[in-house]
C-alpha cells in the first residue's frame, strides 16, 4: 500500500510541470461539502492512504502534508508512515496552518491549485486574503486526479425513494410553505441548496448515495414561484417522479446546474457561503444579486416536529433494547477468549438489525479495546482486530439508522480488572456528562456557554479531549449534523426546544485507554424563571451505563441520585420487551449505586 501511495502522488506530481502548478491543495469533501463521501469523491484517501474522515493533504513538488484533528493524530500516523507524507496535527501550537506552510514553502508570484467544486465561498476568499498577503495566488483547476485515479468509482446512481409523512411528520408542500415564509421575511426571491441533508429533509427523499447516510446527491433550487431538482435521471423512478410533480418540483440534470444557474433571471438568490462550493457560486448569472447567509433549512430542520420527537423516542427504545441483549452477550462471551473488536461489531450488528425499521448503521461502529479506545475514531481491521479478555476497558461508540430516528451511542465498557487511573478517568468522564445532562439554561444559551461543564471534572486534573461535546443529529439522515453544537469553538445558534444534540465527554491516553460516555438529548422547556423561559435537556439515549468503572465516592450525592434515576428509566422503557433473562440481567446493570 505504502508504495502504491508513493506512485500515486508521483502521477500527480507529473501532471504539475505541464499545468504549471507548484502546490496543490485536496480536501476530503465533495461538491456538497459533505463531511461524509460517496467514494467517487474519496481523493484525499486515495492519494495519501489515510481512511479518516477529516483531513487536507497538500502536495508540493518535493514534499507532501496531511492536516487533521485530534480524533485522528494516532491513526495517521499509522497509516501515512512510509507513505512520504508528513503528519501535522491541528489545535496544536506548534503545528502550522495550511497557509504558513504554503507561505514557507512557495515563493511570491506563485499560485495554490484547487479544484473549486471541493473548497467552499468562504473557504476559497478567505484562503485568497490569507495568501494575497505573502504575495501567493489561487488558481481554480480542475479535478487534479481525473487523469490518473483509473479505478475510480462512477457518481452514485442508486434510485432515491419516498420518506413516509408518518415518518417526516410534515409534507414537503409544507416545508417549503415554511422555507418561502422565511425567505419573505428577508425579502429573498431564490434560495439555492448543495446541503445533501437539507435537500433531504425539504423533499422527503432520501437515498443510499453515501455509506451510512441516507441522502441523495443532488441540488435545489427553490423559489417563490417553482422547485426545480438536479438529480441524474437514472435515480428517478416512476413512484419519486410522480411524487415529484404532485409536489410540483421540476426535475433538471445533476450536471446540467451550473449553465442553469448561468441563465437563472431572479432578482437575487441566497446561498450560504459556508456550504455552497465555488464553481457554483462563480457560474450564477452575474446580473442576479447574490445574497449571503445561512439557509433556513438548517434551524427548520434542527427543531424536531411532535412526529419526529416520538419517532425518535420509539427509535431509541428498541436501539435500547439491542444494546442490552448484546450487553448480555457480551459479559458472557468475553471470558471465552474467542471474541475480538471485529467480532463484537458484527455481533452487535445482528441486535440491531433484529429490530424493527431498522435501515442500517448511522457510521461504522468504533469497537477500541484498551490501548485502541484512545484513537478517537478508530477502526478496527483485519491487521489492527484484537482478542477480548476479562480486563480492562472496551469503548464502543455506535449507531443505527431508523426510519424513524438516528441513534448514536458510547459506551466504556469494563470487561474485568481496571487500573485505579482507570476508574478515576472513567468517573471523572461521568461526572463531566451528568453535569451537562443536569444543566437549565435560560433561553438564548449557546452550546459553547454549556461546553465547560463536561470538561470541568478531568480540567482539575490537566486533562481535556479536543473534540467537540456534542453534535446534533438528523432524523433518519446524517449522524452529525448542525447548525447547534455543544463545543469550546463559539457557534452563534442557541439551543431551542426540539433540537437532538450529543452528550459525549471524553477523555484519551496513548497507549493506555481511552473513556467515552455518550448518550442523545433532546432539549426541551424546563419553566418560566428570571427574565424569561428556561431549557433543560431530556436525555433520550436508554441504555445502561457501566458501574463497574465508577468510584462512588467521587460523585457528589445529586450526580449518584442522576444516575440511579436515569438507570430506573432504563429498566422501566426496556424491560417490557425482553425476556424473563435479560430482564434479570438488566435489573443488576440498572440496579442503583
Amino acid at each position: 500500500m505504502k508504495q502504491s501511495i508513493k506512485e500515486r502522488l508521483h502521477a500527480l506530481r507529473m501532471t504539475f510541470h505541464p499545468n504549471q502548478i507548484k502546490a496543490l491543495i485536496i480536501p476530503s469533501t465533495d461538491p456538497h461539502l459533505s463531511e461524509y463521501v460517496a467514494p467517487h469523491w474519496m481523493s484525499r484517501e486515495w492519494i495519501s492512504g489515510f481512511t479518516g474522515s477529516a483531513g487536507t493533504v497538500v502536495v508540493l513538488m518535493d514534499k507532501a502534508g496531511l492536516w487533521t484533528d485530534s480524533r485522528y493524530f494516532l491513526q495517521a500516523e499509522k497509516e501515512l508512515e512510509g507513505s512520504g507524507i508528513t503528519i501535522y496535527k491541528e489545535m496544536l501550537p506548534e503545528t502550522p496552518s495550511i497557509t504558513e506552510f504554503l507561505c514557507r514553502n512557495l515563493k511570491p508570484a506563485d499560485s495554490v491549485s484547487i479544484d473549486g467544486k471541493m473548497f467552499s465561498v468562504q473557504q476559497v476568499e478567505q484562503m485568497k486574503e490569507e495568501l494575497a498577503a505573502h504575495q501567493l495566488q489561487v488558481d481554480i483547476f480542475g479535478d487534479p486526479l481525473q487523469g490518473i485515479w483509473k479505478d475510480r468509482p462512477s457518481i452514485p446512481d442508486s434510485p432515491a425513494f419516498i420518506y413516509d409523512i408518518k415518518y417526516a411528520g410534515k409534507s414537503c408542500e409544507e416545508k417549503i410553505d415554511a422555507i418561502r415564509t422565511e425567505l419573505k421575511k428577508k425579502g429573498v426571491y431564490a434560495l439555492f441548496l448543495s446541503a445533501l441533508d437539507e435537500i433531504a429533509w425539504t423533499l422527503n427523499l432520501r437515498g443510499n448515495d453515501v455509506h451510512c447516510n441516507p441522502v441523495v446527491i443532488s441540488y435545489l433550487l427553490i423559489t417563490q414561484d417553482d422547485v426545480t431538482f438536479f438529480i441524474s435521471p437514472e435515480k428517478v423512478t416512476p413512484e419519486v417522479e410522480a411524487y415529484l410533480k404532485e409536489q410540483q418540483v421540476s426535475l433538471h440534470d445533476y450536471d446540467k446546474v451550473e449553465s442553469f444557474l448561468s441563465n437563472f433571471t431572479g432578482k437575487n438568490i441566497l446561498i450560504d457561503p459556508k456550504k455552497t462550493n465555488f464553481a457554483i457560486y462563480s457560474s450564477i448569472n452575474p446580473n442576479c444579486l447574490i445574497v449571503r447567509g445561512e439557509s433556513p433549512v438548517a434551524l427548520l430542520k434542527a427543531i424536531r416536529n411532535e412526529h419526529e420527537i416520538a419517532g425518535i423516542h420509539a427509535a431509541m427504545q428498541r436501539d435500547g433494547v439491542a444494546l442490552v441483549k448484546f450487553l448480555k452477550w457480551l459479559e458472557e462471551a468475553v471470558p471465552s477468549g474467542k471474541e475480538t473488536e471485529l467480532s463484537v461489531d458484527k455481533k452487535l450488528h445482528e441486535f440491531r438489525a433484529a429490530q424493527s425499521l431498522y435501515m442500517g448503521e448511522s457510521f461504522d461502529t468504533i469497537a477500541g479495546y484498551k490501548e485502541h479506545g484512545a484513537i478517537v475514531h478508530y477502526s478496527a481491521t483485519p491487521e489492527s482486530d484484537v482478542t477480548l479478555h476479562p480486563k480492562g476497558f472496551l469503548l464502543l461508540d455506535s449507531g443505527a439508522q431508523y426510519l424513524d430516528g438516528t441513534t448514536d451511542i458510547t459506551r466504556t465498557i469494563a470487561l474485568g480488572q481496571l487500573t485505579e487511573e482507570e476508574k478515576t478517568d472513567y468517573t471523572l468522564i461521568l461526572k463531566g456528562h451528568i453535569a451537562l445532562a443536569m444543566a437549565k439554561f435560560p433561553a438564548g444559551t449557546r452550546g459553547a456557554q454549556l461546553d465547560v461543564l463536561a470538561r470541568l471534572p478531568i480540567w482539575k486534573h490537566g486533562m481535556n479531549f479536543l473534540h467537540g461535546t456534542g453534535h446534533g443529529v438528523g432524523h433518519f439522515l446524517s449522524v452529525h449534523e448542525g447548525p447547534q453544537s455543544i463545543r469550546m469553538n463559539e457557534n452563534p445558534v442557541v439551543l431551542q426546544p426540539g433540537m437532538v444534540t450529543s452528550n459525549e465527554p471524553g477523555v484519551y491516553k496513548a497507549g493506555s485507554h481511552g473513556i467515552r460516555t455518550e448518550n442523545l438529548t433532546l432539549v426541551c422547556k424546563d419553566k418560566e424563571g428570571m427574565f424569561g423561559e428556561y431549557f433543560k435537556f431530556e436525555t433520550i439515549t436508554l441504555c445502561p451505563i457501566c458501574k463497574k468503572g465508577i468510584i462512588k465516592e467521587m460523585l457528589t450525592a445529586e450526580e449518584t441520585e442522576w444516575l440511579n434515576n436515569y438507570h430506573q428509566t432504563v429498566y422501566e422503557k426496556l424491560s417490557p420487551s425482553l425476556n424473563e433473562e435479560e430482564k434479570v440481567w438488566l435489573q443488576e446493570a440498572t440496579a442503583p449505586i
